[in-house]
This record gives structure tokens, C-alpha cells and sequence, in this order.
């Protein structure tokens, strides 16, 4: 395991909890009464949980029982900030010294570039996950346990922050036909703005929470920080904006809303595609159109280092900077008074390519294994590709041979297309040479 490069480590790492996760959810004392889970659907929901998903073939609160349920629980919060970083602060808590192999895993988790200063990151990462788990739990309980009771309604309410803060859209609700999962919370400001700001705060990469909380202190951000809220802020915006427009007057979802009811739901469905997968109005009712935004905001996804999947937000803001400069004659990408590296550039393309190459394969393979429309499969196959949760109703209708496909997608697409790449590639050595260059013609 010592020769393994960091993105080999990850994925085998990765590999190993989801089937552990599998075979925990497959044995008799994780089911309700009466309920068998076979191994595939066992190891569906184990996959879904680790890579922050939130896709399931069962309803988790019909099928599985408080231990099957809390081992969901601990499967999110592993894959959410990442089992390396588990493994590292045991690491810490027995007082042992971080190896430098523990650091480069912990760098390469966290999506950072040096070594330096990554488990102070680590105990930072804890910390603000029990912070926040433990904030949202405190508001949610103030609906729920006058609803369900201080044993149930405390539960729901954990249960939902750690599903929420991680980006796992996993819940207890259950789904009925025309309703979704928080359907009866759609104008309730206390449960909607709750979770989606822990969604929002879950995506937004630890690297930019941790910036923000010292902020006071250092007086700057990084650049990769300020482009993430802009880009974060902008997205919010846009699909709180597009969302209302679209939707405003349909009523099976916003239509039947006060003003205000319109304005939050729209909001919750601008934030949950970001990899959230909670939905408090009925996705089968929306029109098509806000779908397809849907779609867009899905495939985007969060931020780098954060919960959330996606090509990432960073990602898409640089091409969208790359093709923006080139209009203008501009021979480099820059912002915030800020020139960014050609290397970047190169890596936006090649992550958002190889995610299009994946969902396109992924669409078509679903189209002909379960015989459905190209839409629906899109739908489905970005939501596993961007770890987001959100489903037409085909997930629980799977056949086998789809169900290993969103496997395969939610795995590819929490570990990222370029981890999975370097993983699966033979180290290259550098060439001490150069090819001479040639005009093409292009556009």
C-alpha cells in the first residue's frame, strides 16, 4: 500500500469502506421487521452515502432500522469530509506524529497543493463540522420536536443536519407520489433556510470556510476563495431568479405558495442542485424547463475540497473566464486582478470533458438498459454524477445492470474524473524534448 500513489490510495480507500458499507447494510439486523435488502440495493444505498449522494433503490426509513440508519449516518460523514481525514485524526487523538505520506493523502483529500499546515486544516474541518451539525440540529429541533416528539423530532433533526451539512440529500420522510421528501416544510423559512444554508455552507469547500473564519485576523482571501463566492453567489442568484420565473405560476409547485413561500422555495431549489439532493417541491411537476436548469446547476456542482460533487464550481468559472478573455483578445485569463495559469486552464477542460465523455456514456448505456426517455436518463445520470441525490423516479425502478452503472457514476463523481484517471494511469516520465509547432485552423 506504501508504492500506491495519493489518488490510487484514495480510490482503493474509497473501494474498500463503500464495500464494507455494503455488506454492514446487507445483514438482517440493519433491516425494519419484515424488510430484506438484497447485497446490490445494500451496496447502492453504502455507495450513495459514501459519495454523498443521496440516490437510494429502498426508503431509507422504511428499510433500514436505527442501526441501519445510524451506519448510513456514519457512512455520509466519512465520505463528506473524507475517510483519509478519519483515519489521520485517530492518528492525531493517540498522539502519534502525522507521516509525511498522511500529509500528501490529507493535502490531495483537501484538494491543496503543499503539505503545509493540512492538519491544523484537518482539526479545523472537525471542528466546524460539529459546529454547524450541531447548529443545524438545534434549529431543525425547534420544528421537529414539537412535531414528532424530543427522542424522534431530536433524531430527525440530527439526522437531517449531517445529511444536509454533507450534501448527502439523504432523509427520513420517505417519497409519495407528487410529493418530495420536505414537501410539507416548501414555505416554512425555519426548516427550508436551514437546510439549504448548510448546503450552501457544505459546499463552499473548507478551504473557503476556513479563509472566511480568519478572515478577521488575515484581511485577505485567496483567489481560488473569492472565486468560489462569486461564482457560488452568482449561481444562487441566477437560479433563485430563473427558478421564480419559470415555476411562479405552476400549480403543482410554486403556484399554490404565498409570496414569500415562492421566493424561499425558489431559493432551497437554487441551492439544493448544488449537490444537496433535498427537494421540498415535487421535481415530477416542474416544468421541463426548470429541470433542464436543474441539470445544469447539477453537472456544475459545489466547490473543490468542499462535500459536494460536480465538476465544481472553480471549474466552470475558469472556462467560463477562459472563453470570456478570448473574446476580448485577451491572451491571458484573469480576475480579481489576477492572472491564472494556463495549467488551470488545461485542467478546467480536461475535468469538464471527461465529465461530459462520462455522462454521455452514462446517458445512452441508461437509455437502453431501462428502456426509458433520453431526458429522464440525463436527469438521473448527472444527479449521480454530481453526487446530488435528485431523481425523476427512476432510481428506485433500476434494474441490476443500472444500478451497477449509478455505481459506477457516483463513484466517478465523488473521487472526481481526474483522481479516478491518475488512478487508473501509469506514472509518465517527462520528455527532455519538444515537438516544433504548426498552425491550425480552428473555429
Amino acid at each position: 500500500m506504501n508504492t500506491l500513489s495519493p489518488a490510487r490510495y484514495l480510490v482503493i480507500g474509497f473501494f474498500i469502506v463503500t464495500l464494507f458499507g455494503g455488506i454492514l447494510l446487507s445483514l438482517p439486523m440493519t433491516h425494519q421487521p419484515g424488510q430484506n435488502v438484497s447485497f446490490i440495493d445494500a451496496l447502492f444505498t453504502s455507495t450513495s452515502a459514501i459519495c454523498v449522494t443521496g440516490l437510494v433503490v429502498v426508503d431509507t426509513a422504511t428499510s433500514f432500522n436505527l442501526v441501519g440508519q445510524i451506519i448510513i449516518l456514519m457512512l455520509v460523514q466519512i465520505g463528506g469530509i473524507g475517510f483519509v481525514t478519519f483515519a489521520t485524526l485517530f492518528t492525531v487523538m493517540l498522539g502519534k506524529k502525522v507521516s509525511v505520506r498522511e500529509r500528501l493523502l490529507l493535502a490531495e483529500s483537501f484538494k491543496q497543493n503543499k503539505i503545509q499546515g493540512v492538519v491544523r486544516l484537518l482539526i479545523f474541518v472537525m471542528s466546524i463540522t460539529f459546529i454547524f451539525e450541531l447548529m443545524g440540529t438545534l434549529l431543525l429541533s425547534i420544528r421537529f420536536i414539537p412535531q414528532w416528539g424530543l427522542e424522534k423530532g431530536l433524531y430527525f433533526s440530527f439526522f437531517h443536519a449531517v445529511s444536509a451539512f454533507n450534501n448527502a440529500g439523504f432523509d427520513l420522510f420517505g417519497h409519495v407520489e407528487k410529493f418530495s421528501s420536505f414537501s410539507l416544510y416548501a414555505d416554512d423559512p425555519l426548516v427550508s433556510f436551514t437546510i439549504s444554508g448548510l448546503v450552501i455552507v457544505g459546499g463552499l469547500g473548507f478551504i473557503v470556510i476556513y479563509e472566511l473564519f480568519h478572515y478577521w485576523k488575515t484581511k485577505r482571501l485567496s483567489l481560488h476563495s473569492k472565486l468560489v463566492l462569486a461564482t457560488s453567489g452568482f449561481l444562487l442568484i441566477l437560479g433563485t431568479f430563473v427558478i421564480l420565473l419559470i415555476e411562479w405560476s405552476n400549480p403543482e409547485t410554486l403556484g399554490n405558495l404565498s409570496f414569500q413561500g415562492k421566493l424561499w422555495a425558489a431559493h432551497f431549489h437554487a441551492a439544493s442542485p448544488r449537490s444537496g439532493g433535498i427537494s421540498t417541491l415535487s421535481l415530477t411537476s416542474m416544468y421541463s424547463a426548470s429541470l433542464f436548469f436543474i441539470v445544469f446547476l447539477m453537472f456544475i456542482g459545489a466547490a473543490p475540497g468542499s462535500t459536494g460533487g460536480g465538476i465544481k464550481s472553480s471549474t466552470f468559472a475558469i472556462i467560463i473566464l477562459a472563453v470570456w478573455g478570448m473574446l476580448r483578445g485577451k491572451q491571458h485569463v484573469e480576475i480579481f486582478k489576477r492572472r491564472i495559469s494556463y495549467i488551470y486552464v488545461y485542467r478546467a477542460l480536461t475535468i469538464t470533458i471527461l465529465a461530459i465523455g462520462f455522462l454521455i456514456f452514462g446517458t445512452m448505456t441508461l437509455t437502453i438498459l431501462e428502456r426509458t426517455d433520453i431526458f429522464t436518463a440525463l436527469f438521473e445520470t448527472v444527479s449521480a454524477f454530481g453526487t446530488v441525490g435528485f431523481s425523476l423516479g427512476l432510481t428506485p425502478k433500476l434494474s441490476i445492470p443500472g444500478k451497477i452503472l449509478i455505481i459506477i457514476l457516483m463513484f466517478i463523481g465523488r473521487l472526481g474524473p481526474i483522481t479516478i484517471g491518475f488512478a487508473l494511469a501509469n506514472r509518465s516520465r517527462p520528455t527532455s524534448y519538444k515537438y516544433p509547432e504548426e498552425k491550425l485552423v480552428i473555429g
